[in-house]
């Protein structure tokens, strides 16, 4: 049995910012506990062709970590893995990493004030736990009948076999979302044929990716205050999108008709152009970037089927008009397990209530960051946390707030807090009244955003200007509080929260 004072799970972005930030406000008694066998998060597992992200490089970077040394505006798989191996170093993180740790239970013992963290390799007793395991690391594969029964290669896309060589192979992708987006311009070249089923096309945009030559770099070295600026620029650039997603979708009519534009330019066969042209607002789903998506998929050894799935058979795929499509394999890019996330019901709170028991309503946590009946956890990427740029910025900020939460609790000498749950109704309440009007809730698609009461539990509405304000400090005053000492030694804020 160990202890610590904090104990992360997950070595992402999540896990990795927090830990680094403990170290920096001269916190050393805490464990990251990451399943995998390095660091990474989601940027380690998905390895599939053609992994980028879709945030400027500038942006999807710890702000006091700044690496000059990107090579491209938008930055790829392995540079973002080497970028997350370096801060873990530079930081001084590995001695405090457990890899190949997986976490089987979290359980809150109100008696002893502190979380029992059960891993397959060894218990911990921490005061504080912090959930990074993040929203896309439990992929989602449909329960397609006779998908067992296929006698081909399945994987998913967040689980690349890069020991299958599918050259010459009749593939199939299922799912048409960003990871598709990107996989697909990569397999056709390869592939004898290609066969992408696609239940909702997306709204696909140019892609303004370039090369950062020497000179770009040079400059974010070398002049004063270069970096700080681009990084802003590129902020306030997102920031600009916030009116037209939350409030006034109609301000988005410029970016649907630039992808309109993009994709009659890029897709001359009207029947195709048919089947890629959403019915939908633009971003109400999540819009994705690509020069050469649309190219591929008007070669010849291509076809778009928008029919269902009916049932895989042991040699293809069956859709609903009865037609077999025979394959030799089968990629899965069919996104990740948001509101059933396999975590959930591994965290237990007070009276033995799990995460996935207190949100089979639908998840919901105050500030994105802290759910009621589980104290002293917090949670990032949470429930209405994300804000429509980076999720690094919505990360820093819940870090902010967990070192505050910290502070205010070594001050008030205190063993836990738990965020009332009237407090944390409000804010659901918040929220909901404020995404009523939001292109995700009104602009006519079915997206992951939402839970299956049609509740948006993803965005935050509003600026990440505002919700780095509102995460800058916790106020007690929102908590039941536990004193680590008689309450004769609290002070008055502690006694009285």
């Amino acid at each position: 049995m160990s202890r610590v004072r904090v104990a992360i799970v997950g070595a992402g972005f999540g896990g990795l910012g927090a830990a680094i930030q403990l170290k920096r406000a001269g916190i050393d008694d805490f464990v990251v506990l990451e399943r995998a066998g390095d660091v990474g998060g989601t940027w380690h597992a998905n390895t599939y062709p053609g992994a980028q992200c879709d945030i400027p490089s500038l942006l999807y970077s710890f702000s006091f970590a700044p690496n000059p040394e990107w090579t491209r505006l938008y930055p790829s798989q392995p540079e973002i893995k080497r970028y997350l191996r370096h801060c873990t170093e530079t930081f001084g993180i590995t001695p405090h990493l457990r890899l190949g740790h997986e976490m089987l239970d979290a359980t809150w013992e109100e008696g002893r004030q502190h979380w029992r963290v059960t891993t397959d390799r060894g218990t911990w007793e921490a005061r504080v736990l912090v959930a990074a395991f993040g929203p896309f690391s439990a992929p989602s594969v449909p329960d397609f009948p006779g998908l067992d029964t296929f006698e081909g290669a399945v994987f998913h896309s967040a689980g690349w076999d890069h020991e299958h060589d599918l050259a010459g192979e009749r593939v199939a992708v299922i799912g048409t979302g960003a990871s598709a987006v990107q996989i697909i311009p990569r397999l056709q070249p390869l592939a004898e044929s290609l066969t992408v089923f696609q239940r909702t096309p997306a709204w696909i945009l140019p892609h303004p990716d370039r090369a950062l030559g020497g000179l770009a770099r040079g400059m974010l070295q070398s002049v004063p205050g270069a970096h700080r600026l681009a990084r802003t620029a590129i902020d306030l650039a997102h920031e600009a999108l916030v009116p037209g997603l939350v409030a006034e979708p109609a301000l988005l009519k410029g970016a649907e008709l630039l992808a309109r534009a993009h994709l009659h330019r890029q897709v001359r066969d009207a029947r195709l152009r048919a089947k890629l042209t959403p019915d939908y607002a633009f971003g109400c789903k999540r819009p994705t970037f690509s020069n050469d998506y649309y190219p591929a998929l008007g070669q010849p050894n291509v076809e778009v089927v928008t029919a269902s799935i009916d049932e895989i058979r042991p040699h293809g795929i069956v859709t609903v008009d009865g037609r077999l499509h025979e394959l030799d394999t089968i990629v899965l890019s069919t996104g990740f397990r948001m509101t059933d996330h396999p975590m959930f019901p591994r965290v237990r709170g007070r009276a033995g209530t799990t995460l996935a028991e207190a949100w089979s309503g639908g998840p919901q946590a105050y500030l994105g960051t802290t759910v009621s009946g589980f104290p002293n956890l917090f949670f990032l990427l949470g429930p209405n946390s994300v804000v429509y740029t980076s999720q690094v910025v919505t990360i820093e900020a819940q870090v902010a707030y967990l070192l505050s939460a910290l502070r205010t609790m070594g001050a008030h000498g205190l063993a836990s807090v738990d965020v009332r749950r009237e407090v944390q109704s409000a804010f659901a309440g918040e929220v909901d009244r404020r995404l009523s009007t939001s292109v995700w809730n009104t602009g006519g698609c079915r997206s992951y955003y939402l839970d299956d009461a049609g509740r948006n539990f993803t965005f935050y509405p509003g600026f990440a200007r505002r919700f780095r304000a509102r995460t800058r400090s916790l106020d007690l005053g929102g908590y039941t509080c536990t004193p680590a000492r008689p309450a004769g030694e609290l002070s008055e804020t502690a006694r009285t929260a």
